[in-house]
């Protein structure tokens, strides 16, 4: 049996703890061509969700939190319980599907029950249909999700963006090791002892120094902002989509990542909706939460969460794109360095040397405390590098589902998907009936960006457009 981390435990925890809040995560891949039948569909994903253990396993708690949660087989597991078939109102475009997604998500998943569901939609227009995947955060990440979702598709779409993340091209050991080359020279190894010595108290202060920076950031208040408040239990969903290619070229013109990029478009129309609620975008007025993944290449067939995460004040108080785009780059680069990813992996791992009970406790009382820290989240997932095939359709776009917690009102999940790339934005229904600004913002600054960087090419002289083939994501 395998037990949650407390990494794991705090969703099902916060969820707990606010009656409006759920928890899932979710991903629509839209489909081109006729449907298949919905029989069809349960028979192909009856056989595709015995391959996925989460997809037939429970969670069973234990009193008095006496251990940690943990997976077991479900003995009356039935998959007609979580294929469900719906159909979208004419004329079965965005609004249509947007507001369909937003209602399915607001609903919490039945801890009676394996933690997921999916959802066969019909009635998109352009001959199209789609596929919504639902799963509780307790169970998976980003990444582990995207590594679950490939799992119904029909091939795994060439490999995934998520090899070129830094957690996966480092070594799994991060020890100091032994010496390259064994010598029989005692003074070689008083050297290499001396030198690995060094080398870790360097590596244990930088990692104090990281949490330190993420402790203090989350009890330093945003001022008042329509962003963070009380939520309800309603939801608002959409989506600003983007070439890949063109975030490419932003981040190569300016020697930027991807990541900055797709920050910087989130930051400028942010601060147009701040603008646009007759409210003033400070410089702290924005601490987003950034989550990191800290998962090695060897534990990217696990389905857990495997995350840091680094909190950046991004620069809504600029109003340039482009002035934004280098700060976006430098707090990104200072967050990097100072250790607050590898400061949160060191307290996340030491918490799991903690009694349960504990823990369970402890976050119970962080979850009642006014969290007014941050007021943004905005997480990027690696998605496949390749076009997907699903039961002989080909899989058009991946739009992801973020949640959103704790005062958040918005949150916003990037996928990069073969040649797209795509921002899904959750909010509040109450509290953003102005979504769709939001998602059309981003959509306006990568073309601002996109603008400025050919200015700057043409300004320099550069030949031709360039591709950052290595830009992080």
């Amino acid at each position: 049996m395998e037990h949650l981390s407390p990494l794991d435990a705090t969703f099902l925890e916060v969820e707990d703890n606010d009656p409006h809040v759920s928890l899932a995560i979710g991903g629509v891949s839209i489909m081109e061509g006729s449907p298949p039948s919905f029989d069809e569909f349960v028979s192909s994903f009856t056989e595709r969700a015995a391959s996925i253990p989460r997809c037939m396993q429970v969670l069973r708690t234990h009193p008095l939190d006496l251990g940690s949660p943990e997976w077991v087989d479900d003995p009356h597991f039935d998959i007609s319980r979580h294929l469900h078939h719906l159909a979208l109102p004419h004329p079965g475009g965005d609004a249509e599907l947007f507001e369909t997604m937003a209602t399915v998500m607001e609903r919490r998943l039945d801890r009676e029950r394996p933690l997921w569901d999916c959802f066969f939609i019909e009635g998109l227009s352009d001959d199209r249909w789609a596929v919504l995947t639902k799963l509780h955060h307790c169970i998976a990440d980003g990444i582990a999700t995207t590594q679950m979702l490939a799992k119904f598709s029909d091939d795994d779409g060439g490999g995934t963006f998520a090899t070129d993340i830094r957690a996966a091209k480092e070594s799994a050991s991060q020890g100091p090791g032994l010496p390259v080359k064994v010598s029989l020279n005692p003074l070689s190894w008083m050297n290499w002892a001396a030198r690995s010595a060094l080398g870790a108290a360097v590596a244990v202060e930088h990692i104090a120094v990281g949490a330190a920076e993420l402790t203090a950031s989350v009890f330093s208040p945003s001022p008042e902002s329509s962003l963070s408040g009380p939520i309800t239990t309603m939801r608002r969903y959409s989506a600003a989509r983007a070439r890949l290619a063109d975030l490419r070229e932003v981040a190569s013109a300016f020697e930027v990542t991807l990541n900055d990029v797709a920050l910087a478009a989130i930051t400028n129309s942010y601060r147009r909706v701040l603008l646009d609620r007759g409210e003033k975008p400070g410089h702290n007025a924005l601490r987003t939460l950034v989550p990191v993944s800290v998962r090695g290449m060897n534990h990217f067939n696990m389905t857990d969460n495997q995350v840091s995460a680094m909190l950046p004040l991004l620069p809504v108080d600029e109003a340039d794109p482009v002035k934004q785009l280098e700060l976006v780059h430098r707090r990104l680069v200072e967050a990097k360095a100072s250790g607050q990813h590898e400061g949160g992996a060191a307290l996340l791992s030491a918490a799991k040397n903690v009694p349960f009970a504990f823990s369970a406790w402890a976050v119970r009382l962080l979850t009642r405390l006014p969290q007014r820290a941050v007021v943004a989240l905005a997480t990027n997932v690696p998605g496949p590098r390749g076009q997907q095939k699903l039961m002989g359709r080909r899989v058009l776009e991946i739009l992801p589902i973020p949640p959103i917690a704790l005062q958040l009102r918005t949150g916003v999940a990037m996928v990069s998907y073969a040649e797209n790339f795509v921002f899904g934005i959750t909010a509040d229904y109450e509290a953003a009936p102005d979504i769709e600004a939001l998602a059309a913002g981003i959509e306006d600054a990568v073309a601002r960006l996109v603008a400025a960087s050919r200015a700057r090419r043409r300004k320099r002289g550069s030949p031709g457009r360039e591709s950052a083939r290595a830009a992080n994501q």
